[in-house]
């Protein structure tokens, strides 16, 4: 007893005390992702998921990750090539007794004619609609004097009057059904107006607050409306893009600086959306701390917040470095 105690006292035990607190978090972090990995596929499982904008980057991901955990996809995008395309991907090698065979539909926000047709093909895949995920999105960069009305209001039709059509079509028979979720991929920019980004911005602002008011208004129904809201998908940087010319601004080449060098990539954000439908979160900011010091920022000191993003663009860089 006196030898193991002057062992413990020895000192021995207390070198080893981090290191096996290492391996014991990392196995309760191992178990409880494998366990939440395990519970994301169970949980879509069966439920039709209609996702608006299948064929790009992030949907890609996002369908994949749905697909193999047994959902019921509607496959939705503009280009039926590339909907075909994603179809044969998610196909080939998935087994049939898992998961379902994905329907296809072309939707395009900007072609606002025929989305009553749209809504009727959408309800006639499977009966009903369980998870609408909203994450069609057309940005547009340049300065205000050099954007047409009628760009505006293409921008605000994909952005804006699409997705709230939609959702105003697939919305009595989740009341009927009283169930459903309705998840918005929105861009941090419902929430934070910056330069060069006038009818964006101002498309992102409307529909993140027609979801906060829809969240309200259906809640006693059983259904749940979910927004994410993410900083800009830094797709070119997974892919080794070139640095671009730093600001002379000392400040903004801080500010710039953060950007650049954090993003959401488009798996990153694929399974926050998953999450987010398992979760039933209602807001979800997927951010690095700049943009989350931003909106405090534009909270608590405006005339500062204004003052740093007009010496932005006084120097020049802001054209190049907002994504």
């Amino acid at each position: 007893m006196m030898r193991g105690f002057s062992f413990w006292k020895m000192g021995v035990p207390s070198v080893m005390v981090l290191p096996l607190l290492i391996v014991v978090f990392a196995g309760v972090y191992y178990v409880y992702n494998e366990v939440m990995r395990f519970m994301s596929k169970s949980m879509v499982r069966n439920k039709v998921v209609v996702i608006t904008d299948a064929v790009s980057g992030m949907g890609n991901e996002c369908a994949r990750l749905f697909h193999e955990g047994g959902a019921r996809l509607v496959l939705c995008g503009p280009s039926w090539d590339k909907l075909e395309s994603l179809y044969d991907s998610l196909c080939s090698g998935s087994d049939p007794s898992k998961t379902f065979t994905p329907k296809l539909v072309l939707l395009d926000f900007s072609d606002m004619e025929n989305i009553s047709d749209v809504i009727t093909e959408i309800g006639e895949c499977y009966g009903c609609v369980d998870v609408l995920i909203c994450n069609s999105s057309m940005k547009v960069k340049a300065p205000v004097q050099n954007l047409s009305l009628e760009m505006d209001k293409t921008v605000m039709d994909v952005n804006y009057f699409g997705p709230i059509t939609l959702a105003k079509g697939i919305l009595p028979s989740m009341i009927m059904r009283r169930t459903g979720q309705f998840v918005l991929v929105n861009s941090i920019q419902g929430k934070l107006a910056l330069p060069f980004r006038t009818c964006y911005a101002a498309s992102k602002h409307a529909v993140q607050a027609f979801f906060d008011c829809l969240r309200a208004e259906v809640e006693e129904y059983g259904i749940s409306v979910s927004t994410i809201s993410h900083t800009f998908i830094n797709a070119v940087a997974e892919n080794g893009a070139p640095s671009k010319t730093p600001p002379t601004n000392p400040l903004w080449a801080y500010i710039s600086s953060k950007l650049n060098t954090h993003g959401v990539s488009p798996s990153s954000l694929a399974h926050e959306i998953v999450r987010t439908v398992n979760r039933q979160n209602r807001e979800v900011l997927l951010a690095h701390p700049m943009p989350w010091v931003a909106l405090y920022i534009r909270s608590l000191l405006p005339s500062f917040f204004f003052a740093v993003v007009a010496a932005g663009v006084k120097d020049g860089a802001m054209d190049e470095q907002l994504k």
